[in-house]
């Protein structure tokens, strides 16, 4: 049968607990036996057993095991302690360096905006003054190359206009064509006075006398006769 993987926590059965106690402990202090004589290691394991009992296995012997191991653990914790003096000290000077350049950036910011000029030399203002100059060619270069860009977007932006502009022209004109053929090709109704004619009133009756004056209100031709 394959053996099932052990649950990690605690055996609630005390037979069964101390069956595998008894079990566990033998084979550990087996494996720390083989590790001492096959690796020439020097080993020292306790084990305190739920009623208190102790089982100890030792190489050479577990007092001196023991003391070695307060001597690695002293100077561990020594050379620990003198690493972190040292981070510590690294940690300072490399504070008090970005403070001395903090404030010499601090001073140069100031010089360059005409602040605290009384302690500069000649050869300090026109240091100063090349900087300056060096800053305005970048911002006007900057300055140029924006209002280029500006420019040629304004340039495609016209070029779209007038081509939209264009096939709005055509297409007007082509249906003012259309408009004109469709006109000449409708007949002209017989009986049916054309424009001009109707615009046009001819009066072909014959008075004798007075010409016949209209009436405003009944648009009719009256005679007048002579009293």
């Amino acid at each position: 049968m394959v053996r099932g993987k052990t649950q990690m926590k605690r055996i609630e059965n005390p037979t069964s607990r101390q069956v595998t106690f008894s079990k566990r402990r033998s084979g550990l202090l087996k494996k720390a036996f083989e590790l001492s004589v096959l690796c020439d290691a020097e080993v020292g394991l306790m084990v305190f057993s739920p009623r208190g009992k102790l089982y100890e296995f030792s190489s050479t012997s577990m007092a001196k095991t023991i003391e070695r191991y307060k001597s690695h653990s002293k100077d561990s914790a020594n050379h620990h302690n003198r690493v972190t003096e040292q981070n510590i000290q690294q940690l300072k000077f490399e504070t008090a360096t970005l403070q001395k350049k903090i404030q010499f950036l601090e001073a140069s910011k100031k010089k360059l905006l005409a602040e605290n000029l009384d302690s500069c030399s000649i050869e300090e203002l026109h240091q100063n003054e090349a900087k300056l100059e060096q800053s305005l060619q970048k911002i006007r270069g900057k300055k140029n190359q924006l209002l280029e860009d500006q420019m040629a977007k304004l340039r495609e932006k016209q070029a779209a206009l007038l081509r939209e502009n264009g096939a709005l022209r055509q297409k007007v004109e082509e249906q003012c064509k259309m408009q004109q053929t469709r006109e000449q090709t409708v007949p002209v109704t017989e009986g049916t006075p054309s424009n001009e004619e109707q615009k046009i009133e001819v009066e072909t009756e014959l008075h004798i006398g007075w010409p016949p004056v209209r009436s405003p209100k009944t648009n009719k031709a009256v005679e007048k006769h002579s009293e």
